[in-house]
Formats: structure tokens, C-alpha cells, sequence
């Protein structure tokens, strides 16, 4: 069973000061690509991370101390050397994760793959009509942990 999660103004005032930028320029993208799909973009804040849901969970924020491990599932293997760890395949889905210690990272290239993860996570969107009785906060995805680098 799930245990409550927090508001974005608790996960925020619980966050380092200096991660607050990192969280904000996610979530303004992720809403904004959102608002332009007519989507029904979940944030699911929780103790130290909040989830991104529009269906399936395709987007974490971790808040360590010194950085943010943002990760997120794409349906490719994205070989890039900015990826902070090995990507894992999981089915269909690809794992990524960024460490971002500065707001500077969450450039161009990479608000195509969060926009990319974004649209892989609705399954396509129109896939399950609003009759069905798809219900996006039952889980039906893996909320995973993200550990430090080794």
C-alpha cells in the first residue's frame, strides 16, 4: 500500500534551497508539454522525490544534497555520455538517469527526452478512451529507487 505523499509546497520546503531550481524547471516543462497534449499530467510528491505520472510513472526527482538524479524511461536506449549511470532495460522501456548539480544541464536537448518520456508514459495517448476504467492512480508501473553513483 502506497503511503500519502506531500504537497509540492511541503516536498519544497523540505528540499535544499540550492535543488529547488532543478525540481521547478522539470515540473514547468513537464506541465507545460502537458497543457499542449491535453494530458492529465500527475505530480506525486513524496519524501525526498516526486513522481511524474500520466499513467505510468516516466519521470523521477530525487533530491540527494548535492544534485538531483532525475530519471526517466524513454523506449530507446539513449547512448549518451550525459547519462549518469547505466541504463537499464525494463520490457518496451529504457531507464536513463541525469545527475544535475546545475540548472544549466536541463537544456534543449535534454527537455526532448523528458517531452519524449513524457508522451511514452501515456501510452500513446488515446489508447484508453475515458469509457474504460483506466484509473491513472492505480499503480500499474514500478516506482524504483535511485542510488548514488558508485
Amino acid at each position: 500500500m502506497c503511503s500519502p505523499g506531500l504537497t509540492v509546497e511541503r516536498f519544497l520546503a523540505d528540499a535544499p534551497k540550492v535543488r529547488r531550481p532543478d525540481f521547478r524547471a522539470v515540473r514547468d516543462h513537464l506541465q507545460s508539454v502537458d497543457d499542449k497534449d491535453g494530458g492529465e499530467l500527475i505530480i506525486d510528491p513524496l519524501l525526498g522525490k516526486v513522481l511524474f505520472k500520466n499513467g505510468l510513472t516516466f519521470c523521477i526527482v530525487d533530491v540527494k544534497r548535492k544534485w538531483v538524479a532525475i530519471g526517466f524511461s524513454l523506449r530507446r536506449s539513449n547512448e549518451t555520455d550525459r547519462m549518469s549511470l547505466r541504463i537499464v532495460g525494463y520490457g518496451d522501456r529504457y531507464y536513463h538517469v541525469i545527475n544535475v548539480d546545475d540548472p544549466e544541464l536541463l537544456d534543449d536537448e535534454f527537455r526532448v527526452w523528458l517531452t519524449e518520456a513524457y508522451r511514452h508514459g501515456a501510452r500513446g495517448r488515446g489508447a484508453v478512451t475515458k469509457a474504460s476504467h483506466f484509473d491513472p492512480m492505480v499503480p500499474d508501473d514500478i516506482d524504483f529507487e535511485i542510488a548514488p553513483p558508485s
